[in-house]
């Protein structure tokens, strides 16, 4: 698969994820778990500075929160320790 391919399976999960109905996202990411990796979590955050540049602040948020939940999952990302 080539790269440009793969970019635009990203492009279509995270459509898809944010057109689903909430609560819906984590069986549609289960459906493409072998999309789930670094390069998605980099178009999730591309994807969210698209939005907030073009004042969707609410799926810009959303897309960075789920930035920051996969790259905790996929250990590329290790949130701060309280204490």
């Amino acid at each position: 698969m080539t790269n440009t391919s793969r970019q635009t399976l990203y492009l279509e999960l995270i459509d898809r994820l944010l057109q689903c109905p909430n609560g819906q996202e984590p069986a549609i990411l289960d459906e493409s778990v072998d999309l789930i990796d670094g390069g998605f979590v980099q178009a999730l955050m591309q994807a969210s500075a698209y939005f907030a540049h073009n004042d969707n602040l609410e799926a810009a948020k959303f897309l960075v929160f789920l930035a920051k939940e996969l790259s905790c999952q996929l250990g590329l990302y290790t949130a701060p320790q309280d204490g």
